[in-house]
């Protein structure tokens, strides 16, 4: 086997590799909530309310990797943050957008950490949109 070289050293890292894609359920987290880690809200309706919140967070998609990277009390954070922002709080509103890009609850976030929501609708939308333009191209060049 002359010409082939020596194996590759599985030690060293390509300049140009990137980082291995996170896939993240598209039904969501499965499981019990994680228990609330944060001291108990003085109302007992904001109390309430925090844990709708927290119940709902830990059922998406981005739960599984919460979970995997210990992030429970992060996530009961922002939810404090969250619902503080949401009752009129505008200091507070910068930190929680900081915030939903950290923990990957929206699309840019979703590519900076490289974590896909792992879907079959998502794949049939992907092979509608080609064909959708090819047809239009193809009209302009013959109308028929």
């Amino acid at each position: 086997m002359a010409g082939m070289g020596p194996p590759p050293n599985p030690n060293r890292r390509r300049r140009n590799a990137q980082p291995a894609t996170l896939r993240l359920p598209a039904g969501g987290r499965q499981g019990e909530t994680p228990p609330w880690p944060l001291p108990k809200a003085k109302s007992a309706v904001r109390a309430r309310r925090e844990l709708e919140v927290w119940a709902e967070l830990w059922r998406t998609p981005q739960a599984a990797a919460w979970e995997r990277l210990e992030w429970t009390r992060t996530v009961a954070r922002y939810v404090r943050y969250l619902l503080a922002a949401e009752a009129g709080d505008s200091r507070i509103a910068a930190e929680v957008r900081q915030m939903e890009d950290r923990l990957g609850l929206n699309p840019m976030a979703l590519l900076r950490l490289r974590w896909q929501i792992e879907d079959d609708q998502d794949a049939e939308v992907h092979e509608l949109r080609p064909a959708a333009s090819e047809g239009r191209r193809l009209r302009a060049v013959d109308p028929e």
